[in-house]
Formats: C-alpha cells, sequence, structure tokens
C-alpha cells in the first residue's frame, strides 16, 4: 500500500473520529470502513488481526451504547462547540495518558467549557454530571472505541 493510499485511510479515520461527535454522522462505521479497506489493500495477517479486532471493538461498543439509556442531549442544550473542547480533550488524554486517557480527558474537555462558559465551579461540575446522565456515557463509549480502533491501526502501520 503506498503512502498516498495509507494518508487517505489516515483521512477516513480522522473524519471518523470527529464525526462521532457530529450527530448524524456515522463516525465509528467510517472508521471501521477505512480499517477495512486498508486490510483489503494489505495482505499482511496484522491487517487483518487489525480489522478483526475492530470489528469486535465496534459490535462491543454498539452493543454497550445500546443498553444505556438513549440521548437526550439536546434537552440540555449542548452545543456543538462543547463537543468540540470534549474531543479535544479525549484526542489529548488518549496520547498523554494512553487509552486510558480518553476518559478523564473528555470529561475535562466538558468540564472546562462550562468553566468557561458559566464561571464557576460548582456550576461547570453540575453541568458535566446533567450531560453525562443525559448521554454523554454513550459518546464517550463510542468515541473510546473509536480511537481504540484508529490507535491499532496507526500502530500497525508504524510498527507492523
Amino acid at each position: 500500500m503506498g503512502v498516498w493510499e495509507l494518508l487517505l485511510v489516515g483521512l477516513v479515520v480522522l473524519f471518523g473520529l470527529c464525526g462521532v461527535l457530529v450527530p448524524g454522522v456515522p463516525g465509528s462505521w467510517l472508521v471501521w470502513s477505512a480499517v477495512l479497506w486498508w486490510a483489503l489493500k494489505d495482505p499482511r495477517p496484522v491487517a487483518w488481526g487489525v480489522l478483526v479486532g475492530a470489528t469486535a471493538v465496534l459490535f462491543l461498543s454498539q452493543a454497550v451504547r445500546w443498553a444505556l439509556p438513549p440521548r437526550r442531549l439536546r434537552a440540555t442544550g449542548a452545543a456543538p462547540r462543547l463537543w468540540a473542547y470534549a474531543g479535544a480533550g479525549a484526542f489529548l488524554g488518549f496520547f498523554l495518558l494512553p487509552v486510558l486517557g480518553v476518559v478523564p480527558g473528555f470529561m475535562a474537555g466538558i468540564y472546562l467549557h462550562e468553566r468557561l462558559r458559566l464561571g464557576g465551579r460548582r456550576e461547570a461540575w453540575a453541568a458535566l454530571c446533567t450531560l453525562m446522565r443525559a448521554g454523554g456515557t454513550g459518546l464517550l463509549v463510542e468515541l473510546f472505541s473509536c480511537l481504540l480502533i484508529a490507535g491499532a491501526w496507526l500502530g500497525a502501520v508504524i510498527w507492523g
């Protein structure tokens, strides 16, 4: 697989990661389809191993999301800018504290946005709790699974 094809797969993965935070965009399926495309073009066993793992992670995350209460994020008045902060926090957390940093990074991004918007610590904490109960947990599960898949793909491309 050439450099340009890998770059294109990486862009689709990145678009899928951003799509997780945008309602109506099938972000997790975009990430998975990019890994599928890469595995079909790269016949090495590591590519197929990543694809099988990505498929398992994606189905597990979908099962967990369906078990959670449905999203009611629109009722909380959550702005798209809030999800940009949450996504940036999760992304930074994923790399600063590998894999496990997604959860605190996601929540720190929401807290930072609400702290800047509302001003007080107490109000920001209450808003964070409300948003996580209203559907942030399902969004976090989907984002975490996509970051795991993207990390496995990136690791296989670099070290595989």
